[in-house]
């Protein structure tokens, strides 16, 4: 003990020696109270993982997939299916050999070679001057030194051109990409089948938009950050090559050892990655979720607020923000050790090697030795070594920097992998929804399963729906032979649909809900494929399909009467202004051009329309289209009975056949044949006899109300045979039917 108290007495403490070892103390003391905790965190996290996987293969034995199956994709990576997918997006952005961003792209190249001569010239330059500092040549020192002011315009010009031509030429391939993905979008109906028929993309306004900007910048991006090193690299090593052996020196050395020091980098960093593409993937993923949500809630902000649901949907929202938020922490975390990592061996292992790499040469060059003069004198080369030195070290500094962007661009690499997967696989899904291939996956309790199609197992299908009818397009005439109804999960409404529908014929079609009727539409309508039989249907064009809700557009109160047609189409097919008034005139809206201030107003008219008004605009492009058959679908329930009455006798006198859906039996008179489902998969097809119909519906009416009424003279009896202590037939059936 005496000795220990001997030793620490010799140790002399001074004042700012003790503030260095508080302050280390406490730096330290600091480090482990911020990471220790993360520490934990990850270790927790990875035991969690574990644990949650073993549970999953536990559970998997009670899982049963129906519908055809999507076949588990691989985490995105840099491997050979990424290749494959940049090659094939490569193949839209260069669509053909001249195009503007071939041209982009080879201006970029040039700025990005200029801006390497530039360096190395700027680093002899340096060089130079130090060089005339050594020596005390002031004049020249000045000339020198305005060079350098001189050079230094064109290469902040040529690094502000690389900028501007690395985001217009992510513009470029932005625009290109949007092109050719909205016209592959609105082709053949993909952004309605997308959604509703495909279970693929859970967010296509997320690919559409942020993961296609996302994917351009980091590929214009990337294309700067290697070509321009990789030009760095071999350049600065052939300069740094050619002028020690110049001098007389041996460059085999230092290449070697920069080569060993590059790849045991590249190994360690390699090691110590984690998988960016599958993470920025999963960051896309929960933005485009949290952005859906958003989208739901503006959509159906009515609703919520009469059910008063806003502290459900924060709480929705809350968790969305919650996922994306951890995923993020997840990312910086991961980024934070391995950006530590490449720091040290970039920056600090690097250095210490390059002053190596420049010193070895110096020393050992013949060239640099200072010489004896013929008089005895010996010549001192220090100028000539402080230049080549400071040369080289600007050389090297520039090469090593390449080298750190290089290893650095792995990370970029593996996060552009990420966007390529989201955006191959968003025209991929387009490309087989248009050729009629449909994936969705559903996940079901085996015995939920088992217990719903108990009963009708054959009206569900298991596996992938095969696409065996056919669509013939005729000129008249809409026939059904053996026509399936099949939703896009497998089930079946209708086995087998066998109906005519010839010209001047008006077919009226009723049902319980979810029995096929809305289906049979869409099919009609071409937005579900026919699955097996032939369907006789006439084109698209002599159609129209008017839902219970008409869209509302953008634009003047002209473009709701003519939707989807253009003022131009409007004016081709010979319609005027009056022309449209006549239309509004049969519906009952002409005061609506008065009163919201002419046929050019623009406003949001799903908001300023009612219901009713909205409904009898559906029906007034119904009028100015003029089609052959006509599909309403409850399109007239918001209308009272007599304006609807007066628009249905309209559309028959103006040729046109209707396939109502309809529950109101004032529209019977309407209508020629009935289509009745039973809600069972059977259907029944006939003529209607309005005045039968109407007879049968008043008699269910009243048998209706009449029944109505016996409970609650069942429970008058039962009360007053409980009053007066007697018994009676009618109460001992009341309490039987009761048990």
């Amino acid at each position: 003990m005496s000795n220990i108290l001997h030793a620490a007495a010799k140790v002399k403490w001074n004042q700012s020696t003790a503030a260095k070892r508080a302050a280390f103390l406490a730096a330290a003391a600091y480090g482990v109270k911020t990471l220790y905790p993360i520490i934990c965190k990850q270790i927790n996290k990875r035991s969690e993982t574990v644990k949650s996987t073993a549970c999953k293969s536990k559970k998997e034995n009670g899982l049963l997939l129906q519908g055809p199956e999507i076949a588990p994709t691989r985490s995105p990576g840099v491997n050979a299916e990424f290749f494959n997918q940049i090659l094939q997006l490569v193949k839209i952005l260069f669509p053909k050999l001249v195009t503007k961003e071939l041209g982009l792209l080879c201006l970029h190249s040039l700025a990005l070679i200029s801006r390497t001569f530039l360096s190395i010239y700027v680093a002899g330059l340096d060089g130079k001057i130090v060089k005339t500092i050594v020596e005390k040549k002031p004049r020249s020192f000045g000339i020198k030194l305005m060079k350098w002011l001189l050079i230094a315009i064109p290469a902040t010009f040529v690094n502000s051109v690389i900028r501007y031509l690395e985001c217009k030429l992510a513009l470029a391939f932005r625009t290109r990409l949007v092109d050719h993905a909205y016209k592959t979008y609105f082709t053949n109906q993909t952004y309605y089948k997308v959604t509703n028929m495909d279970g693929r993309l859970a967010n296509p306004d997320q690919s559409l938009t942020e993961d296609i900007m996302m994917f351009s910048q980091s590929v214009a991006h990337l294309y700067s950050n290697l070509t321009k090193p990789i030009l760095d690299v071999i350049l600065t090593s052939y300069t740094l090559i050619q002028t020690a052996r110049s001098r007389g020196a041996n460059a085999s050395g230092p290449t070697l050892l920069a080569g060993l020091v590059v790849y045991a980098t590249a190994k360690v960093l390699r090691a110590c990655s984690p998988k960016f593409g599958k993470l920025v993937a999963e960051e896309a993923h929960r933005k485009g979720y949290l952005r859906y949500v958003h989208s739901r809630i503006i959509a159906n902000a009515e609703e919520i607020a009469f059910y008063r649901g806003h502290k459900v949907e924060m709480k929705q929202l809350q968790k969305c923000y919650k996922a994306l938020a951890d995923q993020m922490h997840l990312i910086l975390s991961k980024r934070l050790w391995y950006i530590m990592i490449e720091q040290f061996l970039m920056k600090y292992v690097w250095s210490s090697c390059g002053l190596v790499m420049v010193a070895v040469p110096i020393i050992t060059a013949t060239g640099f030795a200072d010489n004896e003069l013929e008089n005895g004198q010996t010549q001192v080369l220090v100028s000539e070594r402080t230049e080549a030195f400071t040369t080289a070290r600007n050389l090297l500094a520039s090469g090593a920097d390449a080298i750190e962007r290089i290893m650095s661009s792995y990370k970029e690499v593996t996060e552009l992998a990420g966007y390529t997967a989201r955006v191959h696989n968003m025209f991929l899904v387009f490309d087989e929804v248009q050729k009629g291939v449909y994936k969705r996956s559903t996940v079901t309790q085996t015995a939920a399963s088992d217990n719903t199609n108990a009963a009708r197992p054959e009206m569900h299908i298991n596996g992938p729906l095969e696409i065996k009818g056919h669509v013939i397009d005729v000129d008249n005439g809409i026939i059904c032979e053996n026509v399936p109804i099949i939703t896009p999960n497998g089930d079946m409404v209708a086995s087998s649909l066998n109906f005519k529908v010839e010209e001047e014929m008006h077919l009226l079609i009723t049902g319980p809900n979810g029995c096929g009727k809305s289906s049979l539409f869409r099919i009609l309508s071409g937005l579900w494929p026919v699955y097996g039989g032939l369907l006789y249907k006439p084109p698209p064009q002599h159609m129209f399909y008017i839902p219970q809700r008409p869209y509302m557009s953008i634009g003047t109160l002209r473009d709701q009467v003519i939707y989807p047609d253009s003022v131009e189409d409007m004016h081709d097919k010979g319609y005027r202004d009056l022309d449209l008034e006549i239309i509004l005139d049969i519906v009952t809206l002409n005061q609506i051009v008065q009163r919201e201030g002419g046929w050019d107003a623009v406003m949001d008219w799903k908001d300023v329309l009612s219901g009713g008004e909205k409904q009898r605009m559906g029906m007034a492009r119904m009028f100015y289209h003029r089609p052959k058959y006509a599909l309403l679908d409850e399109c007239t329930s918001a209308v009272s009975i007599d304006v609807e009455g007066k628009i249905f006798q309209a559309a028959k006198d103006a040729g046109i056949s209707l396939l109502s859906i309809t529950h109101r039996p004032s529209l019977w008179k309407y209508h020629t044949h009935l289509l009745q489902f039973d809600g069972e998969g059977g259907w029944r097809f006939e003529q209607l006899d309005t005045a039968t119909r109407l007879s049968l519906a008043e008699e269910k009416q009243r048998l209706e109300s009449q029944l109505a009424g016996i409970p609650k003279m069942q429970h008058r009896l039962n009360e007053l045979c409980k009053i007066l202590g007697e018994d009676s037939v009618l109460k001992t059936t009341a309490l039987e039917g009761e048990d």
